[in-house]
């Protein structure tokens, strides 16, 4: 641990822990009391909204009860008419009024939006809501929701005597949003009401209930269920905008519905929240404090300390060529020294090790090896020279790659390219460069040999032998995949070529086109190479001079000879 670290802690731990154990105790008991306090108002609020839309229910029951006060005669009622449409003037929630006598006979309809029906006679003995009202006096049917947008309900009242019948209202909840509108928690707190399924029916923002959208309104049946698990207490959940809020339930009994108060918790914990930051702001006093003096103390002592960690930072950066000036006379100087010579060695061995990358990006490894020892890294600048260069390919991969899988095309590839590499770098040639199913090889350049030519054909022979038994596999599965081989020997202009973000080591001339066409016309199992090259050769390894072909790009016909391919002795 650094001495200001010590320093500072022990500052820190005398000014800011006394506060922060005073902040933490008043947030906690002060959480408790507005918990409980915020229970209690929420609690107290729902009950008043449950009573109040209990009331609404209510009073359109007792004016239900007015039309069922008296039992039907035989004829025709135009006082039961009148009050009928009086109900409807004085009780705007009711859409539509029933007058059903003691048989079950609908005797009066009257509607605001539909034609009214008087002594229609219709049998409503079945209808469940004539039933359970001769039963329980009154019934509350269940929410539905007209054309999938406004919530409404069927009420029916019997009256107290059988002969009276059972008055049938069609009651449109959409009114109960003047009672739920009144309802206010707080700034911003507010109410909604759900029916036994949860289905929304009153909510301040009315558009939200006329859309009738469930899955809009989840969270807030998400909202009961946790209020419903646990009884009695104010519960944190989202609403429908995302707000996390504290909320309170009570049941609206005659009904089945649940009336749920809200309020964000954001405002319900104002008071905490304004506790806490200032106890922050003591804390950040107290700390800013505590830094000072561990500041002013520690200054003179962490100096070269700091100076020996930007130095080591600086170097462990790759910045070599940093270094670390500090007179102290004693071990921190002797320190800063070591760090200096390390930051020596390092830039050296970054040096070689990245010139050993470049080169092994066309080299075989012993050749950038040599390259390196000798700082022979001039070796890869342009010049004219005599080299052997050698093109190869698979035949039949263009078919293959068409009908095969990506994994098959991608497999077959990756075995291919090691089993070049190996063979390349065991004869030590310069691979320029993987194209597709081809590849470019270089003998002569940069590194001198003493036989190019031959040395290139060895390796073409081995690249077959070697090859081919990578394809007998590939055979099997009907996969008539061959490989070829093209080999040239000229002057031609190598060294370095490319961009600043990437060099290439290459050949370029007309012996290069030459192998490259060679390589083209060969076919599965063959080495061609042109005159010079098999001169070069010799009577060292069996040639069998072919045709002359034309080739494209040469106006003469090019002298061909083919290597005889076998084991070697």
């Amino acid at each position: 641990m650094s001495l200001f670290r010590k320093y500072f802690l022990a500052l820190f731990a005398a000014v800011v822990i006394p506060l922060l154990v005073a902040g933490v105790g008043e947030a906690w008991f002060g959480y408790r009391d507005q918990r409980a306090s915020l229970n209690d108002l929420l609690d107290a609020e729902a009950r008043a909204a449950a009573a109040k839309i209990q009331d609404f229910m209510e009073g359109i029951r007792d004016q239900l009860g007015w039309a069922v006060l008296l039992p039907w005669s035989e004829n025709a009622d135009d006082k039961r008419r009148l009050d009928a449409l009086l109900v409807l003037r004085q009780v705007p929630p009711i859409q539509s009024l029933s007058l059903v006598d003691a048989s079950g006979r609908e005797r009066l309809f009257v509607s605001r939006i539909g034609l009214n029906r008087f002594e229609s006679g219709a049998d409503r003995s079945g209808n469940p809501a004539v039933t359970e009202a001769r039963s329980h006096r009154v019934w509350y049917g269940p929410v539905a929701f007209q054309g999938g947008s406004e919530p409404f309900m069927t009420m029916a009242v019997a009256g107290n005597r059988a002969a009276a019948g059972v008055a049938i209202a069609e009651v449109n909840l959409k009114f109960i949003w003047d009672v739920i509108l009144a309802i206010r928690v707080g700034r911003t707190g507010e109410a909604f009401v759900l029916d036994r399924p949860g289905r929304l029916i009153a909510h301040p923002d009315i558009s939200l209930v006329l859309r009738a959208d469930e899955t809009a309104t989840r969270p807030l049946r998400e909202l009961r269920a946790a209020i419903l698990a646990r009884p009695g207490q104010a519960i944190a959940g989202q609403d429908v905008t995302g707000n996390t809020v504290l909320a309170a339930m009570a049941p609206i009994g005659n009904v089945g519905w649940s009336v749920i108060v809200k309020q964000p918790l954001v405002e319900a914990f104002g008071p905490i929240y304004a506790a806490l930051w200032r106890t922050a702001a003591l804390l950040v006093a107290g700390a800013i404090l505590a830094a000072a003096l561990a500041y002013w103390l520690t200054h003179r002592m962490t100096g070269p300390i700091h100076l020996l960690e930007d130095g080591a930072s600086r170097i462990g950066a790759g910045q070599f060529d940093h270094r670390i000036n500090l007179a102290t006379g004693d071990e921190l100087e002797r320190l800063a020294t070591r760090f200096n010579e390390m930051a020596g060695e390092l830039a050296l061995s970054q040096e070689r090790s990245e010139r050993i990358s470049r080169l092994r990006r066309f080299l075989a490894p012993q050749v950038a090896e040599l390259i390196d020892r000798t700082g022979g890294d001039h070796m890869l600048d342009g010049r004219r020279v005599e080299v052997a260069v050698l093109f190869c390919d698979l035949r039949g991969f263009t078919a293959f790659s068409a009908r095969a899988e990506p994994e098959a095309v991608m497999g077959v590839l990756g075995e291919y390219y090691d089993v070049l590499e190996r063979v390349v770098t065991a004869h030590e040639g310069t691979l320029t460069n993987f194209s597709g199913d081809g590849a470019m090889v270089l003998f002569n350049a940069p590194v001198p040999c003493a036989d190019p030519a031959l040395q290139a054909l060895e390796m073409a022979h081995d690249m077959q032998i070697d090859v081919q038994k990578l394809l007998a596999a590939r055979r099997a599965f009907d996969h008539r995949l061959g490989f070829g081989v093209g080999l040239a020997m000229g002057l031609a202009t190598v060294g370095r070529i490319g961009s600043g973000g990437r060099l290439d080591y290459t050949a370029v001339g007309n012996v290069v086109n030459l192998a490259a066409r060679l390589c083209s016309i060969a076919g599965d199992f063959e080495i061609l190479m042109d005159r010079v090259a098999a001169r070069a050769v010799g009577s060292r390894l069996p040639l069998i001079e072919l045709d002359a072909r034309i080739l494209k790009g040469f106006d003469k016909p090019i002298a061909i000879f083919a290597a005889v391919i076998g084991d070697r002795k």
